[in-house]
């Protein structure tokens, strides 16, 4: 990891002009611009997302929330083009969200954050990671296969106000580096 100046947050350079560092609450208007528009139907209130970045800082932290961001070229302004979250308790990681500008997809930047929150889980020392994934949402799902998680249930109607059905996917730490 390395320290943006800009910022003043470690980050880690994920090539391609594009940088992960943590979130913090100056991004959520990118963020949360970004949350309609990837998920006009379901997205997060800047509530949820407030109480989220309350539990990602301090000794007893239990998230760990990042974006992904790049300079602009026509004026060397940040610009977030993906986010990230997990949620970790009593060993078991949870990713609450994943999501790329569309602008961004098939570059990688979904990995790289995946393989980030996965380092977390590690660091909050999970034994698994549960994610939930829309049953029509076909890409993510095999980005999560890749990574080694495994479809264990379906959540009936879980996304809402649509009623989409989530598909629940594990990766056990044993199994796949143990």
């Amino acid at each position: 990891m390395s320290e943006s100046p800009r910022t003043g947050a470690a980050g880690v350079d994920a090539g391609g002009g594009v940088t992960l560092r943590e979130m913090r609450w100056w991004d959520l208007p990118a963020v949360l611009l970004l949350e309609e528009r990837m998920f006009p139907e379901d997205a997060w209130s800047p509530g949820m997302f407030w109480s989220e970045l309350a539990h990602a800082r301090g000794p007893f932290a239990t998230r760990r929330y990042l974006v992904a961001v790049e300079d602009d070229p026509s004026d060397g302004a940040e610009r977030i083009v993906g986010y990230a979250g997990l949620a970790a308790v009593d060993g078991t990681g949870d990713v609450q969200t994943i999501a790329v500008a569309p602008d961004r997809e098939g570059r990688g930047l979904g990995a790289l954050l995946l393989t980030e929150l996965l380092a977390a889980a590690t660091a909050f020392d999970c034994h698994e990671v549960l994610l939930e994934v829309r049953v029509d949402n076909s890409r993510a799902q095999r980005l999560y296969q890749r990574f080694g998680f495994e479809p264990i249930g379906v959540r009936r109607g879980y996304y809402q106000p649509a009623g989409v059905d989530a598909l629940v996917m594990r990766r056990t730490f044993e199994e796949i580096d143990g």
